[in-house]
C-alpha cells in the first residue's frame, strides 16, 4: 500500500473517470459484500431473537451508530477534503499537523461517549444491557471511520473495500451465525456484532502509517490549510454528519419509544434494503469525493460536472432496479425475515419510491461539501431531520411503522431537492445524458412490464418471467450503450 505522491497533473477527462470508476467498482464490490453481509445479519437476527428482543437489538445498534457519528466530529468528509486539495495544488507539508489536528479530539470525544453510553444506558430506549456491550467498541468504530477516510483522500480505495467493506461485515456475519447456533443471548449477539471493530481499527492504523511513509512532504507554500480553518470547514459538517445519522436511525428509537419494540424491528427489517442503496451510492461516492474535491479546488467546473453526472449515472443503473423490484415483490420480500414483518408492505412501498427520487439526484450533498458548501449541508440536512422528527411525533404513535416510512421519504426528499436547487447554482446538476438513460432503461425494464400486468392480476410465475425479461434487456441496453453509461461518450 505504500505510494509516493508528488504534485499531480490535471487528469484528462477519460483518465479522470476511468480512475473513478475503477475505484468505483472496487467499492462496489465491497458494497456488495457489505450489502449481502447487512441483510443476513438482520435475517439472524429476526430467526435468531423474538420481535422484542430483535428490536431491542436494532434500537441499541442505532444508539451505537448516533454515538459513533458524534464522536468523528464530521471529520470523515474533512480528511478526505483537505487531503485531496493538498495534493492537488502539490503541498502536502502539513498532512501530519492536519492529522494531529484531527485525530486527537477523536480520541476524547470516543472516550466520553462511549463512558456516558456505558454509565448511563437506560437514558436511550431499549434494553441498557445491549447499549452497555456496544459501548465498549465505541472508539474503535470511530477510529475506524476517520482513519480509512484519510486514506481516500490520498485516493488510497482498498483499505477502505477490505477492511471496511469485506473484513467487518463478514466478520460480523460469521460471529452471529455462531452466537445463533451456539444458542447464546442477546448481550453476547451485540458485543460480537461490534467486536469486529478493534481489528478493522488497528489495520486501519496500520494501512495509514504504510501511506504516510511514502509521501513526499516537500513544501511549495500552496496549501491554504490551517487548524482554524480546518475546524471552520469541520464544525458545520460535524453536526450534520449527526443529522444525517439520525435520518438513519432515529426514527427506529422513535418507533421503539412511541409504538413499541416489535412495531420497531418490523420497520428496521422492511426498511433494510435501503440500506443496500446507500451503500451502493457510498461506494461510488468514495472513489469519486477525492477528485471532486482536487477538480474544484482548481475551479475546474466543467471536469467537476462531469464527474457529478457520471457517478449519478453509474448509481441510478445500479440502484434503481433494486428499487423497482423490492417495490414489486414487497410481500415476497418481508417473508424471508418470519411472518412477524408481513406488514410492513406499505413501508417497503414508501421507502422505495422515496429512494428513487434520491437516488435520482446524486451525491448531492457531497458536491456540496466539496465545494465546500458545509453551511448549506447543515441547514439541509436539518430542515430534513425536522421534518422527519415532525412528521413521525404526529403519525408513528396511531399508525406505528407506516408513519415512520412517511416521515423518513418526507425528509429523504427534502434533503435531496433542497440542495439540488443549491448546486445549480453553482453550475453543477446530475442530469447529463448518462443519467437520464439509466432512468429510461430502468424504467422500460421493470416498472413499464409490472405496471402493465398489474390490472391483469398475474401469478408469480409471469410476474417472475417479466422480471427476467425485462432484466435480460437491461443488460443488453447496458451492454450497447456502455460508451455513454461509463464515459459520457455520445
Amino acid at each position: 500500500m505504500t505510494a509516493t505522491l508528488e504534485r499531480p497533473a490535471i487528469e484528462s477527462p477519460g483518465g479522470m473517470l476511468r480512475g473513478a470508476a475503477r475505484g468505483g467498482i472496487a467499492n462496489l464490490i465491497g458494497a456488495a459484500c457489505t450489502g449481502v453481509a447487512g441483510v443476513g445479519v438482520t435475517w439472524l437476527a429476526a430467526r435468531a431473537l423474538d420481535p422484542h428482543a430483535a428490536g431491542a437489538f436494532f434500537a441499541a445498534t442505532a444508539t451505537f451508530g448516533l454515538g459513533v457519528t458524534v464522536a468523528k466530529l464530521g471529520l470523515q468528509t474533512s480528511l478526505v477534503y483537505w487531503p485531496a486539495r493538498m495534493r492537488a495544488v502539490g503541498d502536502l507539508s502539513r498532512f501530519a499537523e492536519c492529522l494531529r489536528v484531527a485525530l486527537l479530539p477523536v480520541a476524547f470525544a470516543s472516550v466520553f461517549i462511549a463512558a456516558g453510553l456505558f454509565v448511563a444506558p437506560e437514558l436511550v430506549p431499549g434494553r441498557p444491557d445491549l447499549t452497555r456491550a456496544l459501548a465498549l467498541f465505541l472508539p474503535a468504530a470511530a477510529f475506524t471511520d476517520v482513519l480509512l477516510a484519510t486514506t481516500r483522500g490520498l485516493r488510497a480505495m482498498r483499505p477502505s473495500v477490505l477492511l471496511d467493506r469485506v473484513m467487518r461485515p463478514a466478520a460480523q456475519l460469521v460471529l452471529l451465525a455462531l452466537v445463533w447456533a451456539a444458542g447464546w443471548g442477546e448481550q453476547v449477539f451485540a458485543a460480537l456484532w461490534a467486536l469486529p471493530y478493534v481489528p478493522a481499527a488497528l489495520l486501519a492504523g496500520y494501512a495509514l502509517k504504510r501511506l504516510k511513509a511514502g509521501l513526499r512532504l516537500d513544501a511549495s507554500d500552496t496549501s491554504d490549510f490551517t487548524p482554524r480553518r480546518f475546524w471552520g470547514f469541520t464544525a458545520p459538517r460535524a453536526v450534520a454528519s449527526f443529522a444525517q445519522m439520525a435520518l438513519q436511525r432515529v426514527d427506529v428509537l422513535m418507533v421503539a419509544s412511541l409504538a413499541g419494540l416489535a412495531p420497531a424491528a418490523m420497520y428496521a427489517v422492511a426498511g433494510r434494503f435501503v440500506i443496500l442503496g446507500q451503500f451502493v451510492n457510498q461506494g461510488v461516492a468514495q472513489s469519486v469525493q477525492p477528485r471532486l474535491a482536487e477538480r474544484l479546488a482548481v475551479r475546474d467546473t466543467a471536469g467537476a460536472n462531469l464527474l457529478y453526472r457520471q457517478s449519478t449515472a453509474w448509481v441510478v443503473l445500479l440502484c434503481w432496479p433494486m428499487y423497482l423490484l423490492v417495490f414489486t415483490y414487497a410481500p415476497r420480500y418481508l417473508s424471508i425475515f418470519g411472518e412477524h414483518y408481513a406488514g410492513g408492505v406499505g413501508v417497503v412501498r414508501v421507502l422505495a419510491s422515496a429512494m428513487l427520487v434520491a437516488t435520482a439526484c446524486g451525491m448531492v450533498d457531497i458536491v456540496l461539501a466539496m465545494a465546500g458548501r458545509t453551511w448549506w449541508n447543515l441547514l439541509n440536512v436539518g430542515l430534513a431531520l425536522l421534518v422527519m422528527l415532525g412528521i413521525d411525533a404526529l403519525l408513528v404513535p396511531h399508525t406505528g411503522a407506516f408513519g415512520a416510512s412517511l416521515g423518513l421519504a418526507a425528509a429523504v426528499l427534502v434533503n435531496n431537492l433542497v440542495p439540488l436547487a443549491q448546486v445549480r447554482g453553482l453550475g453543477l446538476h446530475p442530469f447529463g445524458r448518462a443519467t437520464l438513460l439509466a432512468c429510461a432503461m430502468a424504467t422500460a425494464c421493470f416498472a413499464a412490464p409490472q405496471l402493465l400486468l398489474w390490472p391483469l392480476h398475474p401469478g408469480l410465475l409471469v410476474q417472475i418471467a417479466a422480471t427476467g425479461a425485462g432484466a435480460a434487456a437491461y443488460c443488453y441496453a447496458a451492454v450497447r450503450f456502455r460508451e455513454v453509461l461509463v464515459h459520457g461518450k455520445r
